[in-house]
């Protein structure tokens, strides 16, 4: 087997409504595709190459500890100032690392998303 690239990440939700307010009014992401199944109901955001989904699905819950998903910011002073001005709860406080500069927050469901800006020399 040869692994090609990530065809999408996705979060568990409970409430796709209250979930979309935070995925598109607060972290400023555009919805690509929306879809109402036999199996759930989902939400796919084109971020680059690459897809972030929400969900709702029977025995499929939202949990702070599974696969977290690093969103690369243009400004992360600005994206933390964003953040705490929509009142959003961080798991880990703004931290500075040899490559980057991170933060963890929850979203709504209380799943763990990383805000993340590669230091310059790393782009």
């Amino acid at each position: 087997m040869k692994v090609t690239e990530i065809a999408f990440s996705c979060y568990a939700v409970t409430d796709l409504t209250r979930a979309r307010a935070f995925y598109e009014g607060v972290l400023g992401l555009k919805v690509g595709m929306l879809n109402e199944g036999d199996y759930g109901k989902w939400a796919e955001y084109e971020i680059g190459a690459h897809t972030l989904s929400i969900g709702c699905a029977p025995n499929w819950k939202p949990s702070p500890d599974g696969c977290t998903v690093a969103l690369e910011v243009a400004d992360f002073d600005d994206a933390i100032a964003e953040l705490r001005a929509a009142g959003v709860k961080f798991r880990m406080e703004p931290m500075p690392t040899p490559v980057c500069r991170m933060a963890m927050i929850f979203d709504p469901d209380g799943n763990s998303l990383c805000i993340h800006q590669r230091n310059s020399s790393n782009h």
